[in-house]
């Protein structure tokens, strides 16, 4: 089903899992105003249900993930706009990337082809990436006349994969070929594009057999001991998380050792 709106965005759940899809494969899903407007609506809508612990972000057809900014759309406005108004419209794209990060459930992104500007930010944003062989990722911001940074690039990407080789992606605009995205440990695994959603389900099957809440206390464990001060703070943050565990299983009346 599609949320309110034209079809850009497609959200369907099955069981515990809902499958976001970018819909506009005609112009290999570009994003448009619209289509951001539609991942908020979509993103707040798993973030808020209880019953929706994996999901997987994936783009329609054949011909790539997502192309970035909708370059037909954004010259005619964009480069146009107030300096108020483009701080807004700014603004309202950081947004969709910290709600991606702040979301408490796994967020798995499923990339075929091309992930482009706006496309590689999102599938940065997630937790798990899965690819095709030929998947490609490009820091394009700098090659349409804007910063190399953009849309959490400059903090996802040094964390993924070292600060040496961002510095060179973020700076040249060139492309990651999967290769190197593997092997840099920008993503998870390798298959074939028949291969990806059957992949992608099969992962997240595997996250919604374990417990909700560890799923949750585990994604954010991770997001606050990346910058964690040092070792004790990230020794605390688990500790706080095993003992809600433990403790809401006692509750629910589980023995997850014994699971």
């Amino acid at each position: 089903m599609a949320l309110d709106g034209p079809d850009v965005l497609l959200y369907e759940k099955k069981d515990k899992i809902v499958i976001i899809t970018i819909n506009r494969p005609e112009r290999m899903n570009a994003i448009s105003y619209e289509l951001f407007e539609r991942m908020e609506e979509a993103w707040a809508r798993f973030r808020d249900d209880d019953d929706a612990w994996v999901a997987i972000l994936t783009g329609a057809g054949d011909r790539g993930f997502c192309a970035g900014l909708d370059m037909k759309e954004a010259p005619q406005t964009l480069f146009e706009l107030a300096p108020d108004e483009v701080y807004r419209f700014q603004a309202k794209i950081a947004r969709l990337q910290l709600s991606m990060r702040q979301i408490p459930q796994p967020i798995i992104c499923a990339i075929h082809k091309s992930a482009v500007g706006g496309g590689f930010s999102f599938a940065m944003a997630s937790d798990v990436r899965i690819i095709t062989p030929e998947t490609r990722f490009s820091a394009a911001y700098i090659n349409i006349g804007l910063g190399g940074a953009d849309m959490g690039s400059s903090y996802f990407l040094p964390r993924l994969i070292g600060a040496g080789r961002a510095y060179e992606f973020l700076l040249t605009g060139d492309f990651m070929n999967a290769d190197e995205a593997l092997k840099l440990g920008l993503v998870s695994r390798i298959v074939s594009q028949n291969d990806l959603m059957p992949t992608a389900m099969e992962l997240a099957k595997n996250m919604v057999s374990k417990n909700p809440l560890g799923l949750r206390l585990t994604k954010e464990a991770i997001n606050q001991n990346i910058d964690a001060g040092g070792l004790e703070q990230a020794l605390q943050m688990e500790n706080r998380n095993q003992a809600l565990c433990i403790l809401a299983n006692r509750l629910q009346g589980n023995s997850p050792i014994s699971r």
